[in-house]
């Protein structure tokens, strides 16, 4: 299985990533990440976020894709789940089974619920959620509050 869980030395990769998927977003100057803030979440003692490799086939020395993760609970089901934050394959490496691989281990992780967001113009992204049997959480809009913007 080319997925596995992230170490340290993977943290140079795991940035790019980071990068490369804002820049794939057109949101590459909204990312304010220091590696060794991401460090001490994904590594430390209390990790906040976790992260899984996806290599393609047969080539363990190459970084393709990424999942990053971290666990939720659930009120109505009584279980953890999975918020999936990130997920990224890069292009030389998509339509080769990667995000299919990323997204299983993650289901493996948890009896409880798989969930994540997807942006409104990526159709290629909800197709692809949509071929999985996933579904869009009707009824819901997403917030965010920021420290400091309290009035």
């Amino acid at each position: 299985m080319p997925v596995r869980n992230a170490t340290e030395d993977d943290l140079d990769e795991i940035c790019a990533m980071v990068k490369e998927l804002a820049d794939f977003e057109e949101s590459g100057d909204e990312v304010d990440l220091d590696p060794e803030d991401l460090r001490r979440h994904v590594f430390g003692p209390d990790p906040a976020a976790h992260v899984l490799i996806a290599h393609p086939a047969g080539d363990p020395g190459t970084v393709a894709g990424m999942a990053l993760w971290f666990r939720t609970y659930s009120t109505w089901v009584g279980r953890p789940g999975v918020w999936l934050e990130d997920l990224f394959v890069r292009p030389a490496h998509r339509r080769a089974g990667l995000a299919r691989e990323l997204l299983d281990a993650l289901a493996a992780r948890t009896d409880g619920r798989v969930e994540w967001a997807v942006l409104d113009w990526n159709r290629g992204a909800i197709d692809f959620y949509d071929g999985l049997g996933a579904k869009p959480v009707e009824g819901w809009t997403r917030y965010r509050w920021l420290p400091g913007s309290a009035g």
